[in-house]
């Protein structure tokens, strides 16, 4: 990074000057409408009618457990820093970036005087040229930034690695500069800037950790128990009308979650319980076919050996 840029970031600020000066906690005036909330208000952060901002992490004290009604974006210039994201460890450093969605709980470590970051506060609606850039791609970026346009993010966080990226440091330096020296026509030049940063991460999502939270937790719990009792006849679209959620999307959040397509997680009940019913029914292998969803008999034998390694019959006779 530009050493007079580092050299503005890393000055002491009024309120870190009261934290070495004795204050044992984060003042909480600045952040949070009162002393009970724990929800950081972008009003307090962002000037009147502005989508983005960027200030200095405050460093030498304990920020403790607290979400924020904006999307959150802390850069890493110098050093490091140590983030507790939904009950994650996220060991921030040097030249990463993570991004935190407005449903991501966050609790940060005490930072020394050259752990240098760089938080972003930023509303949603920012994003809006960003997703006309982005919006035929397919990764977790562009769900990350749909879901933050939705109020309703399934990824709680994305912790990318790329320091070793040059033109990714070089757009974030730049978008950093714009913005603390007020630039004219910012906003279009931070939400260019912004869209080409973007384009540039989706070409290293190798190097990405993503949060999982609550809800994905419970979504494949919800998965699971809804084949587990309709593994039979049970469509993908019947699946998506109960939890009222896109189609498309919840075949891509399924193959995310498990490992699996929906169809395979069927087809894997499927198979085990006719195999169980192979061992302890007297069933026939054609009524055993027709009992776990598949009236091609001949089908159901090929798979049934692909899976086990031996037809239905040779299965039930080495039981």
């Amino acid at each position: 990074m530009d050493h007079k840029l580092l050299d503005k970031l890393k000055r002491i600020t009024p309120e870190e000057q009261e934290i070495l000066d004795g204050k044992k906690d984060i003042n909480r005036s600045i952040y949070m409408n009162s002393y009970s909330s724990n929800i950081i208000d972008c009003k307090k952060l962002l000037e009147q009618n502005k989508l983005i901002q960027v200030r200095p992490h405050t460093r030498f004290v304990h920020f403790p457990a607290h979400k924020h009604n904006y999307v959150e974006v802390i850069y890493m210039c110098k050093g490091h820093t140590i983030h507790i994201v939904n009950g994650e460890k996220v060991d921030l450093r040097e030249g990463e970036l993570l991004f935190l969605s407005q449903n991501a709980t966050q609790e940060i470590l005490p930072a020394d005087f050259d752990d240098i970051a760089v938080n972003f506060i930023i509303l949603p609606e920012f994003f809006d040229s960003t997703l006309k850039l982005i919006e035929k791609e397919e990764n977790q970026l562009r769900d990350f930034v749909i879901g933050c346009l939705k109020n309703d993010n399934r990824i709680s966080y994305l912790h990318f690695k790329v320091s070793d990226i040059l033109p990714i440091q070089n757009l974030i330096e730049n978008l950093i500069w714009t913005i603390l020296n007020k630039q004219p026509n910012i906003r279009s030049i931070n939400q260019m800037t912004m869209g080409l940063l973007f384009l540039q991460l989706m070409n290293h999502m190798d190097k990405v950790s993503v949060g999982k939270n609550q809800y994905e937790q419970e979504l494949t719990i919800q998965v699971l128990s809804f084949i587990e009792e309709n593994y039979k006849e049970g469509q993908l679209t019947d699946l998506a009308d109960k939890l009222q959620c896109d189609l498309y999307w919840l075949s891509r959040i399924i193959k995310r979650l498990t490992g699996k397509t929906y169809t395979e997680l069927v087809q894997n009940k499927r198979l085990n319980q006719a195999a169980y019913l192979l061992t302890t029914t007297k069933l026939t292998v054609a009524d055993i076919s027709y009992a776990v969803g598949y009236d091609n008999l001949s089908y159901f034998h090929r798979i049934f050996k692909k899976r086990f390694h031996a037809s239905p019959k040779e299965y039930r006779s080495c039981k």
